[in-house]
């Protein structure tokens, strides 16, 4: 069920955004009196449709292949290569016979209404929900790392106070962009000493590894105390009682919640002798442990204190651009680390399957798929925005040539030029599939 559920808020989600991009297009081209000739949902490929009207002089459809989506302007290069169009005299109401800026604005126009869209959706969700998060200062029992947090020489209970220099203001940082990106500098109190622990490079393709991910860095959430909140089951029977804190189980030192769990799990289907502390009493207790690693005890949730700060309808406005150009930006960074070498490209790009998975997830709750939606939106302008000839920053690249030069690029340059990105695009597309379905085989 978690699957169909994936599966469909990721095709609503990347509907909106596909049918709303191509719109910007759309409009941009009718506002400079261009003819539109076809608007898709998904590609029509080989003439096959699933349903197709037409109003006007403009065809609207949805084809089969589910790879995006188009609109067909006349006098224009594109996937369509319709090269007999391109042969005949150019007309007053073609693409190709309009001002390099006009054109300029209809090749902007989907990316620019992907932003706009991202911006929206994140500066709405600030506003019906404010920000929520843990802060750093509230967090008195320190960090978990996991395998690669420990490999790098974080230690369980570690505070960390500052990121390259800046202060930590909300525990949520450690596990952000400025972290994961790596070469990253973190300030840790560990007992009465300070130190600096360096963060590599190659931090994304350590967590990107399969059946690791961020947590294997740091827990996203932080340690908590030892301390028993509620007791039923067998922890019920043995007589332990709320407020009891447990310091060892069969003779190892715990002190956090987290430690308790792991030795928990060593020891399943057996006897267990815990030492709590009762006030001023040391206890035992032999307490079985069942085939699940438990014995009936909760831990306080409530011992971190989480804030939510709430904006009016103007002052989520900023918050929202804010998050909208840190996706923007991360992404670039991204790009850029993928291009240096310092992040493998199969750890880097996910494609339908992965961003199903890890970014929609299997439950479907409103605010996280319009989270999830606004972050692919400005993902997707990112994307569109890059000098491949088959995709809107090609074009728009080479309408500047066009603008500095003083004259069009030839029709076969652009006709060759768009094959290639074509081809490069197709490249891509299958390299994250087949790793997206290597990752979830492996996962």
């Amino acid at each position: 069920m978690s699957g169909l559920i994936m599966a469909a808020q990721l095709l609503l989600g990347l509907s909106i955004l596909v049918i709303l991009h191509e719109l910007g297009h759309f409009l941009a081209a009718r506002a400079f009196g261009i003819k539109v000739e076809k608007f898709y949902l998904f590609f029509d490929a080989w003439g096959v449709k699933l349903f197709s009207f037409k109003k006007g002089d403009c065809e609207y459809g949805i084809g089969w292949l589910p790879l995006g989506g188009y609109v067909k302007i006349a006098g224009m290069i594109d996937e369509s290569m319709d090269t007999e169009q391109m042969n005949q005299p150019a007309q007053p109401w073609e693409f190709r016979s309009k001002p390099a800026w006009q054109r300029l604005i209809v090749m902007l126009g989907g990316v620019i209404v992907n932003i706009v869209v991202g911006i929206l959706i994140f500066w709405m969700l600030t506003f019906k929900y404010g920000e929520t998060f843990i802060p750093n200062s509230s967090v008195q029992n320190g960090i978990n790392p996991g395998s690669i947090g420990k490999e790098i020489g974080l230690q369980k209970g570690d505070k960390v106070i500052a990121v390259n220099g800046n202060k930590v203001i909300r525990f949520d940082e450690l596990t952000s962009s400025k972290v994961l990106l790596g070469n990253t500098n973190l300030t840790v109190i560990r007992g009465d000493r300070t130190l600096d622990i360096k963060v590599p490079e190659n931090i994304l393709n350590r967590i990107s590894e399969p059946d690791l991910g961020i947590e294997s860095f740091i827990s996203r959430a932080p340690l908590f105390s030892s301390t028993v909140d509620s007791v039923f089951g067998n922890a019920f029977k043995a007589g332990l009682k709320k407020g009891d804190k447990i310091i060892a189980i069969n003779n190892t030192p715990v002190r956090f919640s987290a430690d308790v769990r792991e030795e928990l799990q060593k020891h399943k289907k057996k006897p267990v002798a815990f030492v709590v502390n009762r006030g001023k009493e040391k206890l035992t207790y032999t307490i079985p442990v069942d085939s699940a690693g438990t014995i009936g005890i909760g831990f306080n949730i409530n011992e971190i204190k989480e804030e939510t700060i709430k904006y009016g309808l103007f002052a989520s406005l900023p918050i929202g651009a804010t998050q909208a150009w840190k996706v923007f930006s991360d992404n670039g960074k991204g790009i850029w680390k993928v291009l240096t070498g310092k992040i493998q490209a199969n750890k880097a790009f996910s494609g339908p399957v992965e961003i199903a998975r890890k970014v929609y997830g299997g439950n479907w709750v409103w605010s996280r798929f319009w989270a999830s939606t606004g972050f692919i939106s400005i993902a997707l302008a990112f994307m569109n925005l890059l000098p491949i000839p088959a995709l809107d920053g090609g074009h728009v690249v080479f309408l500047i040539v066009e603008m500095i030069k003083g004259k069009p690029l030839g029709d076969k340059f652009m006709e060759r030029a768009q094959m290639v990105g074509f081809v490069m695009l197709l490249s891509l597309m299958v390299f994250v599939l087949g790793n997206d379905i290597f990752k979830a085989i492996m996962h």
